[in-house]
């Protein structure tokens, strides 16, 4: 508690921006937020940047996308790689209010969280969370709403290679079977489980784990990340 606190306390507090280096300021100011975070037409079913974000892409259609709708904050791209990746991989743990705060300023994430019974952060091997030390995506769901979140509902026992040093063509078989469900019965209670993950690449985990919801009796799953390739 008094941790969830600190964090929640520093992310306030005048700092350093990650992003121009304006001080004091926020993690990520003003500007760089109004400049670099700005909302983006998005595919409702797989987030890529569109002209028309009222139906899918041809390439959801084509692909029987498991996923009813994909919610991105960011282009995984020119700034945001780097702190992104100090998050992931260097420990940056404070960074997840940070995020969760440029997470809620998309419009369409209140109404999606209000309407979630389950909150499900992408989960890692235990191998991978061995080298790691902590998951990325249960911290953010944490800081974006604490009351929803269960990890007690999906689990990723077999250990794949990472998804980063494989082609598109090879992400969607490395993690075919991946994924677990733990608690059958809560997941065929559930209207609508949402699914919380970093960074989605070409969306292959995530649909992986989408397709192991519906088979357990998941209704309708839906998937936040903070930030997309495009």
């Amino acid at each position: 508690m008094l941790q969830r606190a600190l964090a929640h306390l520093s992310c306030h507090l005048p700092s350093q921006c990650l992003l121009c280096h304006a001080w004091p300021a926020q993690r990520f100011c003003a500007a760089c937020v109004a400049h670099f975070a700005r909302p983006q037409l998005r595919c409702p079913a797989c987030a890529l940047p569109r002209q028309r974000p009222d139906q899918p892409c041809a390439g959801c259609h084509k692909a029987d996308w498991p996923l009813d709708q994909t919610l991105a904050t960011l282009r995984y791209a020119y700034p945001w790689i780097a702190p992104i990746q100090h998050f992931k991989f260097r420990e940056h743990t404070g960074l997840a209010q940070p995020f969760a705060m440029l997470m809620r300023q998309q419009p369409a994430l209140a109404h999606c969280l209000a309407d979630a019974d389950q909150i499900i952060p992408m989960p890692l091997s235990n191998a991978r969370l061995r080298a790691r030390g902590f998951n990325p995506s249960l911290l953010l769901a944490r800081a974006l709403c604490h009351s929803k979140v269960n990890t007690r509902l999906l689990a990723r026992p077999r250990d794949t290679a990472a998804q980063s040093s494989l082609t598109r063509h090879q992400r969607w078989h490395n993690v075919q079977d991946a994924y677990q469900v733990i608690d059958a019965g809560a997941v065929a209670r559930s209207q609508h489980i949402l699914l919380l993950d970093d960074v989605m690449t070409t969306g292959a985990s995530l649909c992986a784990a989408a397709r192991t919801l519906r088979q357990a009796g998941a209704r309708q799953v839906s998937a936040l990340v903070l930030a997309r390739t495009e």
